[in-house]
């Protein structure tokens, strides 16, 4: 799988990701601007020393990446009504997760919106934290496709 993370801004979430994005095999796509630096302490203390064994990728403009692309890709936004669970993922995707601060820009939904999914989450919630989402839907994206890559 291909976790994007559009325009993060909290260095800790990232090096989360990071540690995710190791222990499944994920590569990581960062979309500028950054809330921080690559170098950040505390981004590269989240990730401790995972960050040898994750391809991960800069980027200037998602939507170029997007068009060029053949995988499929999948939006998780909590302005969505589909359940992340309603999703048919396959065997390699994209999943895209906003900024912690603005989330992900709406010129997406304008011109994806078959594309976006939400975690369900009780009234008056506004959002998860971005690194338990991330786990939360990369784990069942692999549940429904490739999950015993895992198990060697």
């Amino acid at each position: 799988m291909i976790i994007v993370l559009y325009h993060p801004q909290i260095p800790a979430n990232t090096g989360n990701i990071v540690r995710t994005c190791h222990a499944t095999g994920s590569e990581l796509i960062l979309v500028r601007p950054l809330g921080f630096h690559t170098d950040d302490k505390s981004l590269r203390r989240a990730g401790l020393d995972y960050w040898e064994g994750v391809k991960v990728t800069l980027i200037d403009d998602l939507i170029s990446y997007l068009e060029n692309t053949s995988l499929p890709f999948y939006f998780f936004s909590s302005k969505s009504k589909i359940s992340y669970t309603d999703a048919s993922f396959e065997e390699k995707a994209i999943l895209i997760f906003g900024s912690e601060v603005a989330g992900l820009d709406p010129i997406f939904y304008q011109r994806w919106p078959e594309h976006f999914y939400t975690i369900p989450m009780r009234k008056g919630s506004r959002c998860l934290n971005l690194s338990n989402a991330t786990a939360i839907v990369l784990y069942e994206a692999l549940r429904q496709s490739t999950f015993n890559v895992l198990k060697t």
